[in-house]
């Protein structure tokens, strides 16, 4: 007996779709503090067409990976947005926990988390 290649994406999708939830039930989505984003001291870019990223994020004490677009960006932080359950979330993690979707090295960190253009010095 083999295992069935075709639908195993589609099965390992859901089994992380199941336990993402259940994560996301059991604590709260933490999001960076404003003292810590210090968005009043640091340009922040917004990209019109989000880049797809992976990003550790954490639900009360739990961490997780999840597959996010990256909204915004400072040089020490990122804006993300994903959805579990169908619902949207969003949230500021530091850039070091951003990966770009193409980039298949393990989540960590990067100078430029959306690998794109950076903010101009304000």
């Amino acid at each position: 007996m083999g295992s069935n290649r075709r639908y195993a994406a589609s099965i390992d999708a859901r089994m992380d779709d199941r336990i993402l939830e259940r994560l996301a039930s059991r604590g709260t989505l933490q999001s960076l503090t404003a003292e810590e984003l210090g968005l009043d001291r640091a340009p922040v870019t917004t990209d019109p067409r989000p880049a797809r990223v992976r990003a550790w994020v954490r639900f009360g004490p739990e961490p997780a990976i999840v597959e996010a677009e990256l909204c915004m960006w400072t040089d020490r932080a990122a804006a993300i947005r994903f959805r579990i359950g169908g619902r949207e979330r969003r949230c500021w993690v530091w850039s070091g926990a951003i990966v770009r979707e193409d980039d298949h090295r393990s989540p960590g960190p990067v100078d430029n988390p959306a690998g794109l253009r950076r903010s101009a010095p304000g």
